[in-house]
């Protein structure tokens, strides 16, 4: 069968930027590939023939697809080369999507709408998570889907303070800054970013940049709609009631009409007639408003079914108007705070016996306490997928149990919004980290969520960051996260932004702008709104409400823990680092691993040797890691004339005796010079197992150490003990008597094992 592919192209940002349809996966509603360089990604779209009977929301799914082969990459597991179930980084990609193209949609849709993001090529220089969001976009827009696209999607990079569209990787690495800006022609509608504390005005600066650099793509994305023209979907036959079923309907839209005027007189009053200081006061506000209302219903003589289905479907989406409408009318909140008042806050440390870092924050109803393990350089996380091999040191993992919203249902493994969530945070305290080379540590640190009402990713934000500085690791400052709300009507004529926002505030017309920084600036955002998208004023507000309510947070924390601990847990392994000759690394390892194996089991610590020359030792025994540290700067000793030892006399033979410098290293001290004075035989002066004090005199081309006692006073015992024996001493070393001579020694020079 043939095909007729269209291709649109531009230079976007000094790259080519191509969008191709009409060639492959031709059974989906729509399937384009775009190409950014030699990074190609696939997107496929569509939906479901038939709605959902049972649905209450809207059913979006977002796969994103890694391929190794993409990256010319085969698994590096031994056992299992197909590609398993979705990195990380796969879901953080499909996410990001998700939350760019979700609020354009009908949410009153229960048609299921599929979008899956293959990516085919990566050429290592252009990311392809920008690449994605740009196909979904365009799939989406020639699909006939009602979606009220299309978006574009740029990255943006600070590099010695000038602005940088889509860089590649290796300008993302001299970037203090990783934003993504995703948008409409007059709005942008999500916003994910990294940042090493970029103050809020230049954060504002790259956002409304981003807005204008994303546009090229949407104008080729129009382009290619305007060249396969709009898509003609089948239309759904009309549906013939029976006049049963019509006289149901008409029941079904007079309750309805009943159930709407009641609400619209009775609901506003029980949810705003007093505070409601909890999330169960909340509810059980919502359930009398429910009750109330299915009592009304059941005097009119509605019947049971029709009365659930009626109140599952209505009551919901009515509150939250109502909330939005208080705001926006009244600044008026349900727990009776003003727009920006964040709830009560606490914040402590050290609440647990024996780990190594422990912090607690809670806001309002949210709760959660953050705990660091500490770890050796070789407890790092391995990488592997299409940007290659790579090692983690920072690790952070978010739990969310059923306990901490008051449900009984079963625990399943980590979700996309754990992962989300846990990522979000992670990416806020990295800034703030120490160098490996300052804090050799793996850093693993777990928020276990223990209660949820509003932004538990920003109190897993503040919980970790007081749980470093208990733990001690020097971070530069304190990392706080708040979550800003908005309210706002249909057409966005009306709104007000609100600072912590909770339960009912979270609904439609709303946002959830999470914004993390140290007082000096911001670290991450990550927006989502339910709005067509958000304005520039409406993201200045948010960004300047939001550094006032994070230096209030960052002052609670302060009161817990001012600053990390100058100690580590005295339960935490201690770590001493240090360089060798990168030359002796491999006298170090041993043939085989023989002798770093043998260090690592009788001192029961884990080693790590960089290329480089620098060595990590890590162990839970002070002892113990100091005799590991001294052993391989033993064997790594580089010997240097005229260095001076106390060492012990292992070996006499008639020209010499060998001392024993450091464990494995002998050198040799010829008869000539034993003494200041002629010594006929070493023997006679010394003793093996006696020390003596020696200097290294010369080390020969292969490697041995010839060694004098001459001129070292720390031998005059030995030397006076001599003479008392009455053995000849007084013989001139400028004597006719001619003096033994040294045989080679390479035989009997020794590497001795070592022995604790």
């Amino acid at each position: 069968m043939e095909s007729t592919e269209i291709v649109v192209s531009r230079d976007w940002h000094g790259r080519q930027l191509t969008i191709k349809t009409g060639r492959l996966a031709r059974q989906a509603d729509a399937a384009v590939t775009v190409q950014y360089g030699d990074t190609v990604v696939l997107a496929t779209v569509v939906e479901a023939k038939e709605a959902r009977e049972d649905g209450d929301f809207f059913p979006l799914m977002v796969d994103f697809e890694e391929r190794l082969y993409a990256a010319g990459i085969i698994k590096g597991s031994r056992w299992v080369k197909r590609e398993g179930r979705p990195t990380d980084e796969a879901i953080l990609n499909g996410r990001m999507v998700d939350r760019a193209i979700r609020p354009l949609f009908d949410e009153s849709s229960r048609r299921d709408v599929q979008v899956i993001l293959t990516v085919l090529s990566v050429d290592q220089t252009n990311d392809y998570d920008i690449v994605a969001l740009i196909a979904a976009s365009a799939a989406l827009r020639i699909s006939g889907i009602n979606w009220q696209g299309p978006i574009g999607g740029v990255r943006v990079s600070r590099i010695n303070g000038e602005l940088v569209y889509n860089p590649t990787y290796k300008e993302r690495e001299q970037s203090d800054l990783d934003l993504i800006v995703a948008g409409t022609r007059e709005r942008v509608i999500m916003i994910e970013a990294g940042a090493q504390e970029v103050p809020e005005e230049e954060m504002i600066k790259a956002i409304l940049a981003g807005e204008q650099a994303l546009q090229g793509s949407i104008d080729l994305i129009e382009e290619l709609y305007h060249r396969v023209g709009p898509r003609e979907r089948k239309q759904e036959k009309p549906i013939r009631l029976s006049a049963e079923e019509l006289q149901a309907q008409e029941l079904r839209e007079k309750a309805q009409k009943m159930a709407e005027d009641w609400l619209a007189h009775n609901a506003e009053p029980i949810l705003f007639d007093k505070i409601y200081y909890t999330k169960g006061q909340r509810k059980l506000a919502v359930d009398t408003i429910k009750d109330k209302l299915d009592e009304y219903l059941f005097s009119q003589n509605i019947e049971k079914n029709l009365r659930q289905a009626l109140i599952s479907q209505i009551v919901d989406p009515y509150i939250e108007v109502i909330v939005s409408k208080n705001i926006l009318e009244a600044d008026r909140r349900v727990d009776g705070r003003a727009l920006d008042e964040i709830r009560p806050m606490l914040a402590d440390v050290s609440i647990l016996p024996r780990n190594h870092g422990v912090g607690l924050f809670s806001r309002g109803e949210t709760q959660v306490m953050s705990i660091v393990t500490l770890g050796s350089p070789s407890d790092e996380q391995s990488l592997e997928g299409l940007e290659g091999v790579s090692t983690k040191r920072y690790i952070h993992h978010y739990n969310f149990a059923p306990y901490c919203t008051g449900e009984a249902k079963p625990i399943k493994v980590a979700g996309r919004r754990e992962i989300g969530h846990g990522a979000l945070a992670e990416k806020a305290l990295v800034p703030v980290l120490p160098s490996k080379e300052e804090f050799p540590y793996t850093i693993r640190v777990v928020s276990e969520t223990l209660s949820s009402n509003g932004s538990s990713s920003m109190g897993a934000t503040c919980a970790s960051s007081l749980s470093l500085m208990d733990a001690g690791v020097p971070i530069k400052r304190p990392v706080a996260g708040i979550a800003i709300g908005l309210a706002s009507n249909q057409d966005m004529s009306q709104w007000k932004v609100i600072t912590d926002l909770q339960d009912l505030e979270d609904g439609v017309g709303g946002m959830d702008f999470k914004i993390t920084g140290t007082s000096e600036g911001i670290t991450a955002i990550q927006l989502d709104t339910k709005t067509c998208g958000l304005n520039e004023e409406i993201i200045r507000t948010a960004i300047n409400q939001g550094r006032k309510a994070r230096l209030q947070v960052l002052e609670v924390m302060k009161q817990a823990i001012a600053e990390p601990r100058a100690e580590l847990s005295p339960y935490a392994p201690k770590i001493v680092t240090f360089f060798i000759d990168p030359d002796k690394i491999r006298d170090v390892i041993g043939s085989g691993g023989k002798i770093i194996n043998e260090i690592i089991a009788a001192c029961d610590v884990t080693i790590d040797i960089e290329q480089t020359g620098q060595v990590t030792v890590c162990g839970n025994n002070k002892d113990k890691l100091d005799l590991a540290v001294q052993w391989i700067k033993n064997i790594a000793h580089k010997f240097a004339v005229g260095e001076e030892f106390v060492g012990e006399v292992v070996r006499l033979l008639d020209f010499g005796a060998f001392i024993e410098l450091l464990p494995n290293h002998d050198g040799m001290v010829h008869a000539s010079e034993l003494a200041p004075f002629y010594v006929s035989k070493p023997s006679d002066m010394l003793n093996i197992g006696d020390r003596v004090s020696v200097r290294i005199k010369d080390i020969d081309d292969q490697g041995r150490i010839n060694l004098t006692m001459k001129d070292l006073p720390a031998n005059e015992a030995i030397w006076e003990r001599y003479k008392a024996k009455g053995l000849p001493a007084d013989r001139s070393l400028g004597s006719s008597r001619r003096r033994p001579t040294s045989p080679r020694h390479g035989d009997n020079f020794r590497r001795r094992s070592y022995r604790q």
